[in-house]
């Protein structure tokens, strides 16, 4: 870290539980038939066995009425910060929800929607100057098909006091571990900056901001993108990897290559020493409901593309139902509950979460992990991550023939024994079957330590 021409201006100090963490996010409404923060506690224990370390709720809060979208309206038109909506139960039950993570050692994070409101929320009437208001007077939305709500104004020192009060409230009153910020990027740095030390003089927190700054300038059409945030300065742990998220959807579409993956690196090694996270997904909410879920917009390279973003560099994230193998949009605005369907990809995804949770070499932000990019044909992709001689190879055929990777000098000597770690064979990089990928298929192999 220290290596890196901009190491000293990140300065966030990480939990120490984050360093192997993977995050998982519920969608509350529609993880079970009830919907409840009771019903969604009973799969705690089946989340920690799969490996998940880091729960994301969708926000909690009670929903606005007025311009509501759908039968329930958004999660994301917050009414009251300091409430609990009640179609999820009650403050007590989010409390004992934390206390039951907590006890199997996950932690949680709440959704926090800090840049805008719904339009009934008693803040509008009781402070209207902390609102944006256009030339009219008028409140304005901060997206204008986001009609269900309104924008805040953070000029004004009497909202960022109030905004940073209820964070800190969350934390003390319901334990939780930190927060997913809605759209950080629209909201001042500023703020942001001095809101953690507050809710760190707390307990340490997690910080993770929905934005990306690697992402092509002018790339989002929904808001005024500002690439230089510095939002993981001082203020957050981590932010989405929106960059790589939409470049595997181009090679799906045969819009790039993977060998484009190798510059994506580039760029975040450019901007970023390695402390920092940033996290990688196949899909989430947004994706899910508006772009389609994986199998709709990465066909057969779903799941290698799974492997791809649970192992490279980065803190792997899923989303509610992707153990389930979802092949559906979930409806946003009113009740869908998940058919879990016995949990079809259950052990898929707690091989590749519980190797990242326990393998040296897979840990996030680490600066003495080594990564090396394998040379592979067109159509592989291939790398090894390697710590004190304890490593994890990788192997990725986007093709729809087996493809072998080349005999090479890597991180891994050919002769030492490696162990698959999908199929439970042990073998060396010397043998034509642990270089051979099938179609469409993964290669996931580890030094027998």
């Amino acid at each position: 870290m220290s290596d890196h021409p901009l190491a000293s201006r990140f300065v966030v100090r990480h939990p120490e539980w984050a360093a192997n963490a993977t995050i998982y996010e519920v969608n509350v409404r529609n993880f079970t038939p009830e919907g409840t923060f009771r019903a969604f506690e009973a799969h705690l224990p089946r989340l920690a066995k799969m490996g998940v370390v880091i729960v994301w709720l969708m926000p909690i809060h009670p929903i606005g009425k007025l311009g509501r979208k759908g039968s329930l309206g958004s999660p994301y038109a917050v009414q009251d910060y300091l409430g609990v909506n009640p179609e999820f139960g009650t403050l007590d039950d989010l409390r004992h929800l934390v206390q039951t993570a907590h006890a199997l050692g996950l932690k949680v994070l709440l959704d926090w929607v800090a840049n805008h409101t719904s339009r009934d929320n008693a803040l509008i009437t009781e402070h209207p100057d902390w609102y944006r208001h256009d030339a009219q007077d008028q409140l304005v939305p901060p997206v204008a098909d986001w009609t269900d709500v309104v924008a805040l104004d953070y000029t004004n020192p009497a909202l960022r006091q109030y905004m940073e009060n209820s964070l800190c409230y969350w934390v003390q009153e319901a334990d939780v571990d930190g927060f997913r910020c809605d759209v950080a990027g629209l909201v001042p740095t500023d703020f942001w900056d001095e809101a953690r030390p507050a809710l760190e003089a707390i307990k340490p927190v997690f910080m993770l901001a929905e934005w990306d700054e690697l992402y092509p300038s002018g790339g989002l059409t929904w808001e005024e993108f500002n690439s230089e945030t510095q939002l993981l300065e001082r203020a957050f742990d981590m932010t989405f990897g929106l960059r790589l998220h939409y470049l595997l959807d181009r090679i799906a579409e045969g819009k790039a290559q993977l060998s484009d993956i190798d510059e994506y690196l580039a760029a975040e090694r450019e901007k970023y020493p390695p402390s920092v996270y940033l996290m990688h997904f196949t899909s989430n909410h947004d994706v899910n409901s508006w772009d389609g879920t994986e199998y709709e917009r990465l066909g057969p390279l779903a799941l290698p593309f799974a492997v791809l973003t649970a192992l490279l560099p980065g803190m792997p994230m899923l989303y509610s139902g992707q153990e389930a193998g979802l092949k559906r949009r979930l409806a946003f605005f009113d009740r869908d509950p998940i058919d879990w369907a016995d949990y079809p990809l259950q052990d898929f995804y707690t091989k590749l979460l519980q190797l990242k949770k326990r393998h040296p070499a897979l840990r996030n932000g680490d600066a003495a992990s080594n990564f090396q990019r394998l040379a592979t044909p067109a159509g592989l992709y291939g790398f090894v991550r390697e710590k004190n001689g304890s490593a994890v190879v990788v192997l990725l055929n986007a093709t729809a023939e087996p493809l072998e990777l080349p005999g090479q000098k890597t991180l891994i000597p050919a002769q030492k024994g490696l162990f698959d770690v999908f199929s439970g064979e042990q073998c060396t990089l010397a043998q034509r079957k642990a270089r051979l990928v099938p179609a469409h298929g993964w290669r996931v192999l580890r030094t027998r330590d």
